[in-house]
């Protein structure tokens, strides 16, 4: 366990059980710099030093995790892992469809406030930090039992998890670029 001046364990998550619909095809299989792009966010976790890594998505052949509730979004993924994951740590969520994010912006947000709940990025859902715990896991299981799919987000637990951001250069905004759609992938990639 870490304490107010040094990181908990930490595990590495990678959403990656999206049904990639505005794309037309699996993101998480998208050829860049040579490998799936899940492997590639996999080893830019371990580069940014997590104790472990995960994947949130029915993907066996990387020990994915399924989602605890099919199609309920990052939500259903992110309780999935939850529910696997026994001990208290500290999760570092990565989606499985930003290819320019790199292993030091990740460690930054390992390192730096490790007695904050939840951190992330100024004006960015994800990355994010998350202390997984009692109190986090409990909202968890409130919001995945909303009828609202509004109040069921990776906002809204971050928003009941005492958030807090830290503000990030230009260049390290640039590497939070996401690809939903072909025309993402294209302009990012390009």
């Amino acid at each position: 366990m870490g304490t107010d001046t040094e990181p908990m364990h930490c595990v590495g998550v990678v959403l990656a059980g999206g049904l990639s619909s505005r794309m037309g095809r699996d993101k998480a299989l998208l050829a860049w710099q040579g490998r799936p792009l899940i492997e590639r966010q996999l080893a830019v976790l371990r580069a940014a030093g997590v104790d472990e890594v995960r994947v949130s998505g029915d993907r066996a052949a990387y020990g994915g995790i399924a989602d605890a509730i099919p199609q309920a979004g990052p939500l259903g993924g992110l309780a999935g892992v939850a529910r696997a994951q026994a001990e208290d740590v500290d999760l570092l969520v990565v989606p499985v469809d930003m290819p320019l994010l790199q292993a030091g912006l990740l460690q930054r947000l390992r390192t730096e406030r490790p007695q904050a709940r939840s951190l992330g990025f100024v004006s960015h859902v994800l990355p994010w930090r998350l202390r997984l715990d009692s109190r986090s896991r409990a909202a968890l299981d409130e919001l995945l039992r909303q009828d609202d799919p509004r109040r069921r987000s990776l906002r809204v637990l971050q928003a009941t998890s005492g958030h807090e951001e830290i503000p990030l250069t230009a260049a390290e905004a640039a590497q939070l670029a996401d690809c939903n759609t072909e025309a993402q992938w294209n302009e990012v990639t390009g």
